[in-house]
């Protein structure tokens, strides 16, 4: 295989709120490049990159997949990712190792709730955007509308480089202001765009849209803004524009804005863009991480003679080849039969095969060079966001955060031959996804799934019957609560027990102070002298956080404090880590019950798009859910309600606004915050947990 130079690779997502057309321009670029002979239909399961049963019978996307196709010389590799809310961890680890993102927006709705979510997941990560305005052909779509919203909603410096010819279903190309040139079609499905003339009727309109790009794009270029204030927008020529606009959203301080039928030939137009605009892995930069010998900060340049370094960033049980590892390297080359250091494990691991990867398909390759995504086929103990690197030179690259997943369900195996097989596969799924816990209630004996919503929860239960041949019962969703503390407490935690022979004696005293809402568990050692002994401090830390995990008013993990052993005393000989431990486990639970606890709840954010007819009814279900309204906006000729409502009472409200809204209204929810529950909320919680609150 002809290898690729880095400058010419382009690793690029696609992302966007749920049917915007991500998977269908997808599926436009891939026939454009030549890799497909058709454009596949989502609607009729026929696409490259939904390739999964679940995807093709429900018509959305669920796992991120990778293809790789080649436009006018460079490589792209592409990465399709999901639009539900529920499998926004799909989004977040494609958003750590891409180099630039496409931005799909539904041109009937502008920017919607999902749009702000992938919206902010890519700056996170700084990836740079190119904003695609698609459906605008359809009735309804309107290009300048929705650059209003991106505008208003999301970014000021978003800025438009291509203008549609026409308007709704007359839309028949697109003005390239950076060239000054009309591309045209006759047909969505025509082969090429004509070159051509601005329209007569566009002419003033382009030229006041191509001063407010050039205006933009000489702010990154300090020898073009002086020759732009001197002489004007004249004396830049094509080729500085080109590069002043190419460093403005390589930065990701800019965003182009182009527009047009994501299923047709105007796709070759956004090509071009990715290619012009979007950051190789040079322009992107050194990679970072951390020196495993001294802890210090080191780099690795994008470049093959450097020591290898990648990122793990998918796992998928493939039922032909078995584990598949997802990796992008930063710097070096990588062979097949090779071995590497898992870094943030320290094992060795050894390469068995290398393959790129066609969405399902595979193509085996000898060796993965700098800047690209490829697979490792059978790699054993690795995990999302592991390092692999060269074991001469090891480096930990910045891994990545995902959000605690707020539903669960018990599930429980429907025969005795199903047991076995339902251990083995909840493993499996928990390896790929790490927004999928699986544990066990201590008190019942029933395993506990837990996931991003229901939707997800569903699919993971279904891919448990399909994949692995088990079949199995849920229950009810339940909500994963939280405790806390809202004060500063004192308690003394005391372990001594006496049965002949050495006993066993702990004793600490224990100061808890709350934390703001995120920040985990803080432990602070502030003991004076040596009324704890040095080696038994960090089995009082352990003890706190096995209590803490096992919560001390309803059975839920306490978080978002802060604990300090601050006294306590021992025994020279009935003294042992263990009985210190207990002490540690009993302190936490003495001066929580005293530092006023609370339950806390996870709070959805609940966006709700529906005609305006059933505005009423909406907010009044809401309000009977505890939720608390934050805004109503016109959207598109609709109404956009956005309001803050408890989990625990938005289970099942899909199928119930389908109901209000003679299936009309629409709606997304995601985690925002946990919240304080309500007292007569929480007696409940208590009461069903088999515990009570002491004063």
């Amino acid at each position: 295989m002809a290898k690729t130079d880095i400058n010419n690779f382009r690793n690029v997502g696609i992302i966007a709120h749920i049917d915007a057309g991500k998977t269908t321009t997808t599926e436009a670029i891939l026939f454009r490049t030549g890799l497909n002979h058709k454009i596949g239909a989502v609607h009729d399961g026929a696409t490259v990159t939904d390739h999964m049963e679940q995807e093709r019978e429900r018509g959305i996307t669920i796992v991120a997949a990778s293809v790789t196709c080649h436009w006018k010389g460079m490589q792209v590799n592409i990465i399709d990712t999901p639009g539900h809310v529920d499998f926004t961890v799909e989004v977040e680890r494609s958003m750590r190792v891409l180099d630039g993102a496409v931005l799909l927006f539904d041109g009937k709705m502008g920017v919607e709730a999902q749009t702000e979510t992938v919206w902010r997941q890519a700056t996170k990560y700084s990836v740079p955007r190119i904003c695609f305005v698609n459906k605008i052909n359809q009735t309804g779509g309107d290009f300048y509308k929705s650059l209003e919203s991106i505008r208003a909603r999301l970014s000021k410096r978003a800025t438009p480089v291509h203008l549609p010819i026409g308007f709704e279903k007359e839309i028949n190309g697109i003005v390239d202001l950076v060239e000054m040139k009309a591309y045209t079609y006759s047909d969505y499905t025509d082969r090429e765009l004509i070159e051509g003339e601005i329209p007569a009727d566009m002419v003033e309109k382009a030229r006041n849209a191509r001063s407010m790009l050039i205006e933009q794009a000489v702010e990154f270029d300090d020898e073009l803004t002086m020759r732009f204030l001197e002489e004007g927008e004249e004396s830049i020529t094509k080729e500085e524009l080109k590069a002043a606009i190419r460093k403005g959203v390589t930065s990701g301080e800019m965003f182009l804005v182009a527009g047009g039928d994501g299923r047709g030939v105007i796709v070759q137009a956004l090509l071009d863009l990715v290619v012009d605009y979007l950051p190789s892995p040079i322009d992107t930069g050194d990679a970072w991480g951390e020196d495993l010998k001294n802890g210090d900060k080191i780099s690795r340049k994008p470049d093959d003679n450097e020591a290898f370094s990648g990122l793990a960033f998918k796992l998928v049980n493939d039922p032909f080849v078995g584990k598949l590892c997802y990796f992008r390297v930063y710097s070096g080359v990588l062979r097949s039969g090779s071995y590497v250091m898992n870094s943030s494990t320290g094992n060795k691991e050894r390469v068995g095969r290398l393959v790129r990867l066609h969405a399902d398909k595979r193509e085996d390759i000898d060796e993965i060079r700098a800047g690209d995504i490829a697979a490792i086929v059978g790699i054993k103990n690795t995990t999302t966001g592991n390092t692999l690197c060269d074991i001469a030179k090891p480096i930990l690259l910045e891994s990545m955060t995902f959000a605690e997943p707020p539903v669960s369900i018990a599930i429980e195996p429907k025969t005795k031959q199903d047991q076995e097989r339902m251990s083995i596969a909840l493993q499996r799924l928990a390896e790929e996804d790490p927004t999928f816990r699986v544990s066990t209630n201590e008190e019942t004996g029933q395993t506990i799934i837990s996931g991003m919503g229901e939707l997800h929860l569903e699919i993971l239960v279904d891919r448990m019957n399909r994949e692995f041949k088990v079949e199995a019962n849920i229950g009810a969703p339940q909500v994963a609560y939280r405790e806390t503390v809202k004060k500063v407490a004192e308690a003394q935690g005391k372990f001594v027990k006496q049965s002949g022979g050495r006993g066993q004696y702990g004793d600490v005293t224990l100061r808890i102070e709350p934390l703001e809402s995120g920040e985990g568990f803080e432990f602070l050692d502030e003991i004076k002298g040596g009324v704890v002994p040095q080696e038994y401090r960090a089995a009082v830390k352990a003890g706190i956080e096995e209590a803490m995990a096992n919560g001390v008013i309803a059975n839920y993990p306490l978080v978002d404090a802060r604990v300090a052993l601050i006294d306590g005393s021992y025994h020279d000989v009935d003294s042992s880590e263990m009985s210190f431990k207990i002490a540690g486990s009993i302190g936490l639970q003495n001066v929580v019950k005293v530092a006023s606890p609370i339950i806390l709840e996870p709070v959805m954010k609940v966006t709700v798009t529906t005609p305006e007819e059933f505005m009423g009814d909406v907010i009044g279900d809401l309000n009977s859910r505890r939720g608390r309204i934050e805004s109503m906006e016109d959207a598109y000729g609709a109404k956009e309600v956005i309001a803050f409502v408890p989990l625990e009472n938005m289970f099942g409200y899909t199928t119930d606004l389908r109901s209000m809204s003679q299936g009309r209204a629409s709606s997304t929810m995601e985690l925002d915050h946990y919240a304080e529950v309500p007292p007569n909320v929480a007696q409940e919680i208590i009461a069903k947990r088999g515990k009570k609150t002491e004063d």
